[in-house]
């Protein structure tokens, strides 16, 4: 078990509420390109009949879990209403967006840095974003990582919670294990693999060759 240094709900909360923006300042823009304002109006409608407002005066915690459940409902249905409205080809350039913006949001100087890295040790390189995505990604589901070197991590998620929702299905499938390692491997030179057992997964990370 290679020690990772907890995210406090707080910034839980935060990490939730952020993407929950990023996801609303990409998908209504593509909504809009692909099938006009008035379908726009109508996934806004679905999105405000699930959402629940985030109470005041709790802990972090408590927040974290009503703004993780607003997240999920934002996200499976955007699968639902794109495959009713465009079909599958639909889904592929949702995905395609998706990553795009993904890519967008995280380029920095941060970045930057990183490929000079890259460039005189790559072993170093791959263990400094490892580590970086494993605290990062801690809002999304409980998981530890098991191994942890220079050109190899592997991450167990024993109980994966996205899964705890119903009809989820989709943001398993082509949100973690399709859209994520496009992503990663598209902008930080990373091989993503999951592999699923129930509700569990187990997830590696490489180098690109």
């Amino acid at each position: 078990m290679i020690k990772i240094k907890e995210m406090p709900y707080r910034e839980k909360f935060a990490k939730v509420m952020d993407n929950v923006k990023f996801d609303e300042s990409f998908i209504l823009p593509f909504v809009q390109k692909h099938l006009g304002d008035q379908a726009v109006s109508k996934l806004k409608g679905i999105w405000q009949m699930g959402f629940k407002p985030i109470p005041e005066g709790v802990p972090f915690e408590e927040k974290y879990e009503v703004a993780y459940s607003n997240w999920i409902w934002l996200l499976k249905n955007i699968y639902t209403f794109i495959r009713k409205e465009m079909g599958e080809d639909g889904i592929k350039k949702f995905e395609r967006a998706q990553i795009e913006a993904l890519i967008k949001k995280n380029d920095s100087p941060t970045l930057l840095l990183l490929k000079l890295i890259r460039f005189f040790s790559p072993g170093t390189a791959f263990a400094m974003t490892s580590k970086q995505m494993s605290y990062q990604q801690q809002w999304l589901t409980p998981f530890s990582v098991t191994e942890l070197t220079q050109n190899k991590a592997m991450i167990d998620f024993p109980r994966c919670k996205i899964l705890d929702f119903p009809d989820t299905e989709d943001i398993c499938l082509v949100g973690c294990q399709s859209t994520y390692p496009m992503w990663v491997a598209e902008q930080f030179k990373l091989d993503m693999k999951f592999k699923r057992q129930g509700n569990s997964c187990t997830g590696t990370l490489a180098p690109l060759k």
